[in-house]
């Protein structure tokens, strides 16, 4: 009884805070998003001054740990794989620290530290991923650690394999992606491939096709760009339309190349398959008290989540800061974008999209961060072009001011190259299934 109420309880709770969508002051979210979101409104004024610090910090102690190689650093595992990384890594925190500092003092050049850039990713963008991702980090065990994973793995295994050629458990990410946060999900799948539950092509897929943008967020872009009361048919378009590109994505490369391997340090960890004689439903019950049995003690549990937490802070923030500055000073301050989207004019112009050359680039921006699609396609007249602009953002997934950086940063092996292959498959896929929905919605 004691193994079966240790699978329940936390379930239960993880079930609630990551899974269960509720209403909270005007929108639909989930219990992670309303304890982040309360967080961040006492404390925003005081985050971008307390993450400088941080990334300062991580910088400090990367390079001791790297250079000098203290024994209490060296021989901790977790704070050695943390703090003991490459060059490449080491200068990306470097770079993110003196960008923040940079932001936070107006030091410089503005087009570093301006409200378009910097100051985006620093005042906009870091708080929320900062809230977000201590309670994510801290609370992921409830849905990891306790059975729920194998559970509802075993029960939809029936659905996922044959649909997406993927473990029923992959299901979850989908879920606490949609109701959540997409990088929750990314973060949800790097996990699991660590722990040898997903082979290399399965991550690879869930991380790029199932860190699907939530319902929150999807309300934010569809009221920026002026079209809210348009939300069911817009949310629909975004469900169908991404649901057929997660179907086709892990069919072709480079995802489908990917080797069916695990994790080499774990190895396999995963058996979904139903013995004879045993029902789906019992067989999944017994994996997941044996799962909640392995739990020995809430240190274990709260220890994990705060090294969570940690990695995000020290090791994925600043890259965040470096990267998702530089792609924004892109976009805002030289045309290559505009240049880059040149070849889908006329594309558009076939898909009967109004003022396709103003468009263009919308379709490409996402690629540095979700939410530009909507800034750049905020001014355009036509509501037809901005419902499609909202709704192709939405499906592309893969943008590198969040998502991509937790990926290029994690042991799933993608590549920038196959990220940036991967956006444009899923643009190509989507655009013409939203676009033809959006025509019926409008006509």
């Amino acid at each position: 009884m004691g193994d079966k109420l240790k699978f329940f309880i936390p379930s239960l709770f993880g079930l609630f805070l990551f899974l269960v969508p509720v209403p909270y002051e005007g929108k639909w979210t989930i219990g992670v998003g309303i304890l982040a979101e309360n967080l961040q409104a006492v404390f925003e004024p005081y985050l971008p001054l307390f993450m400088t610090s941080v990334l300062v910090l991580s910088v400090v102690l990367s390079v001791i740990c790297s250079v000098m190689k203290p024994d209490w650093m060296t021989s901790s595992k977790f704070l050695n794989d943390l703090f003991n990384v490459s060059g490449f890594w080491i200068s990306m925190r470097i770079l993110g620290s003196i960008f923040a500092i940079m932001t936070m003092y107006k030091l410089g050049p503005e087009f570093i530290w301006s409200d378009l850039t910097g100051g985006t990713v620093l005042f906009s963008l870091v708080p929320v991923l900062t809230t977000w991702f201590l309670f994510a980090g801290l609370l992921m065990p409830l849905l990891l650690d306790f059975g729920l994973m194998e559970y509802i793995g075993t029960v939809v295994r029936k659905v996922m394999r044959p649909l997406f050629k993927l473990p029923g458990r992959s299901s979850i990410d989908a879920i606490a992606s949609w109701m959540g946060s997409g990088t929750v999900g990314v973060l949800i799948t790097t996990k699991q491939y660590e722990e040898g539950y997903y082979s290399k092509r399965e991550a690879a897929v869930i991380a790029t096709n199932f860190s699907v943008a939530s319902i929150a967020f999807s309300l934010v872009v569809i009221s920026f760009i002026g079209l809210d009361h348009l939300f069911v048919p817009f949310y629909l378009t975004v469900v169908v339309s991404g649901l057929i590109a997660a179907i086709v994505c892990p069919r072709i490369p480079p995802l489908s190349l990917k080797k069916e391997t695990y994790y080499e340090p774990v190895g396999k960890q995963i058996s979904e398959d139903v013995p004879d004689g045993v029902s789906r439903s019992q067989y999944a019950f017994e994996l997941a008290v044996t799962k909640a049995s392995k739990v020995k003690s809430a240190k274990n549990v709260i220890v994990s989540g705060f090294q969570n937490v940690l990695d995000i802070w020290f090791g994925l923030i600043p890259l965040v800061m470096a990267l998702g500055t530089l792609a924004l000073v892109l976009v805002e301050y030289t045309p290559m974008f505009d240049y880059l989207a040149y070849p889908i004019v006329p594309i558009l112009e076939l898909l009967q999209l109004p003022e396709a050359k103003a468009a263009a680039p919308a379709m490409l921006v996402g690629f540095a961060d979700m939410f530009l699609p909507a800034v750049v396609g905020k001014s355009i007249e036509s509501e037809l072009t901005r419902f499609v602009i909202a709704g192709v953002s939405l499906t592309q997934l893969i943008y590198m001011s969040e998502v991509g950086i937790l990926l290029l940063k994690s042991k799933i092996p993608l590549n920038f190259l196959e990220l940036g292959i991967i956006f444009l498959q899923r643009t190509i896929i989507t655009l013409p299934i939203i676009v033809a929905m959006a025509h019926l919605f409008f006509f």
